[in-house]
């Protein structure tokens, strides 16, 4: 699978894992240079799961809030751990 931004593979792997509607990527497998963190809202502090967002900035084109992940996820969501989901602009397939 690829998550594309415009006409930029931000990532790709075929070890992808399926949750919630969303496809979740390995981290070895996303062009983390083009990930910038992005500041934490009451909403975010206030998930179970430690939801950390990342704005997608390429060629000076910044995309809000176009990646996440989970910095300690409960027991439920342990098979996302370590793992980037896209949505937004983001384009997965």
């Amino acid at each position: 699978m690829k998550a594309v931004l415009e006409d930029d593979v931000i990532a790709e792997s075929a070890d992808i894992v399926a949750h919630g509607g969303y496809h979740y990527f390995p981290n070895a497998d996303v062009r983390l240079e083009w990930l910038e963190k992005a500041e934490k809202t009451a909403s975010d502090r206030a998930c179970p799961h430690g939801v950390q967002f990342y704005h997608a900035v390429i060629d000076g084109r910044r995309h809000e809030r176009a990646a996440w992940r989970y910095e300690a996820p409960l027991p439920s969501m342990r098979h996302v751990a370590g793992r980037f989901g896209f949505w937004r602009d983001v384009r997965v397939s």
